[in-house]
C-alpha cells in the first residue's frame, strides 16, 4: 500500500508494510517550496491506526492527528530536498494510507511558497541523503585489503570468547564484497565451537548511538536452534555480550546476561523478523542507543520490525528485551560463529564500519 501527496507545497511518498494488527510505514517528504531549516509533517489517519514508535523523526499522535518533526541532523530541506523517516504502529479495523499531508503548515495540495527569484544554480540543489556508505569519521572502517596473510592480523585478531573447537577464521582472497579480500568464518555446530575475529578498536566512547554497518554472506539458512554471528562485549553486562544471530530460522538479538531475545520467540514475534538470505551479500545495519535500552536493525534499506526496540514494551516483540532497563554500552566488535546446538555455516564479512553517525549501505 502506498500513497503520494499532491505535488504543490511538498510531495509525500508513504509506503506501508502491513500485517494483521500492525504495520510499518516508510515516509519520504520532498520540499517543493522555499528552503527550510526545520520541518514538521502533519497528517490525519482515517482508520484506527496508532503509532507506537518511529526512527529518523520524532512522531507524536493525538487522536487521529499525527505530527512528525525532524531529528535535527535531517532538518534542513532545500528546494527539491528530501528527508526519509519511518514508523511502526498498530491497527484493528482499517489501515488506509493518509492523504492530507502538510509540510510546516502548508498543504501538499495547497499553495507552496515560491523560492527566491535568483539565477539557477550551476549545480543541482543539495538534498538530504540517506546515510552515506562512506565511513567518514567511523572508529572502524575495514575492507580487509590491508591484510597480508591468511591469518587475520593488525587491527583484527582471531579469538574464541568462551571456548574453542574446530571452527576457523581466515582472510579469504576468493570471495569479497568489494576489493579482493574478506574475512571468512567456517562455523561448526556444538557449544564449544566458538570462532570469531575481533577488532582491536575500543568502542566504549562511541555514541550516544553506536551505528554498525557490515556486509555479510553465508551458505546455510539460519537454523531453528540459537546461533550468533556478531558479538559485542557490553560493559553494562559485566563484559557479557549483545549478540546478533538467529533462532527459529530468522534474525534475532540475544542478550547474554539474561538470555532475553528480540523479538520474543513466539510465532508472532518471529514473523516480524526476517531470514538472512543465503548465497549473496547482505547489508546488515544496526543502531544501539547507549542512553536507553533501545535499538534498531535494518537488512538492506528495510527496517526489520521485530528487531526494533523503542522503549515501549510490546507483547510478543520487545517486552522481554525491555524488561532490563540498564542501557547497553558495547565496548568492542567480534565477527564469527557461535552455535548452541545444531548448525554449521560458512560466512564472509566485508566493508565493516562502526561510528557515532548512521552509515548506509
Amino acid at each position: 500500500m502506498s500513497a503520494s501527496g499532491a505535488e504543490s507545497g511538498c510531495r509525500v511518498d508513504y509506503t506501508v508494510n502491513e500485517w494483521t494488527g500492525g504495520y510499518t510505514a516508510q515516509i519520504k517528504v520532498t520540499n517543493l517550496g522555499a528552503a527550510v531549516s526545520g520541518w514538521r509533517l502533519t497528517w490525519t489517519y482515517t482508520g484506527d491506526q496508532k503509532v507506537t514508535s518511529a526512527w529518523n523523526a520524532s512522531v507524536t499522535q493525538t487522536g487521529a492527528s499525527v505530527v512528525a518533526a525532524d531529528a535535527g541532523w535531517n532538518g534542513a530541506l532545500a528546494t527539491g530536498g528530501s528527508a526519509e523517516f519511518g514508523l511502526q504502529g498498530t491497527w484493528a479495523a482499517a489501515d488506509p494510507a493518509p492523504t492530507d499531508f502538510a509540510l510546516n503548515g502548508v498543504s501538499c495540495g495547497g499553495d507552496a511558497t515560491p523560492p527566491p527569484t535568483t539565477p539557477p544554480p550551476t549545480t543541482p540543489p543539495p538534498t538530504t541523503p540517506p546515510p552515506s556508505a562512506e565511513c567518514g569519521t567511523a572508529v572502524i572502517c575495514a575492507d580487509f585489503e590491508e591484510q597480508t596473510g591468511t591469518a587475520p592480523s593488525g587491527a583484527w585478531r582471531v579469538t574464541a570468547p568462551d571456548c574453542q573447537g574446530t571452527g576457523t577464521a581466515a582472510v579469504d582472497t576468493s570471495v569479497a564484497h568489494s576489493g579482493a579480500k574478506s574475512l571468512r568464518i567456517d562455523g561448526r555446530a556444538g557449544y564449544c565451537n566458538h570462532a570469531f575475529v575481533a577488532s582491536t578498536a575500543d568502542l566504549s566512547s562511541v555514541g550516544p548511538v553506536l551505528h554498525v554497518r557490515m556486509w555479510v554472506r553465508h551458505t546455510t539458512a539460519l537454523p531453528a536452534a540459537h546461533v550468533t554471528f556478531v558479538s559485542l562485549p557490553d560493559s553494562s553486562q559485566g563484559g557479557r555480550a549483545l549478540r546478533v544471530g538467529g533462532q527459529n530460522g530468522a534474525l534475532q538479538w540475544n542478550r547474554e546476561v539474561d538470555d532475553a531475545t528480540l523479538p520474543e520467540q513466539s510465532p508472532s514475534g518471529v514473523a516480524l523478523s526476517r531470514p538472512l538470505p543465503t548465497g549473496s551479500w547482505q547489508c546488515l545495519r544496526f543502531a544501539i542507543d547507549t542512553t536507553a535500552p533501545a535499538l534498531d536493525t535494518w537488512l538492506g534499506d528495510e527496517q526489520v520490525p521485530g528487531l526494533h526496540a523503542d522503549g515501549v514494551p510490546t507483547h510478543d516483540i520487545d517486552r522481554q528485551w525491555l524488561a532490563r532497563t540498564t542501557p547497553p554500552r558495547p565496548t568492542a566488535l567480534r565477527l564469527g560463529w557461535e552455535s548452541y546446538g545444531t548448525g554449521d555455516d560458512t560466512l564472509w564479512f566485508d566493508d565493516v564500519a562502526v561510528g557515532s553517525s548512521p552509515i548506509g549501505c
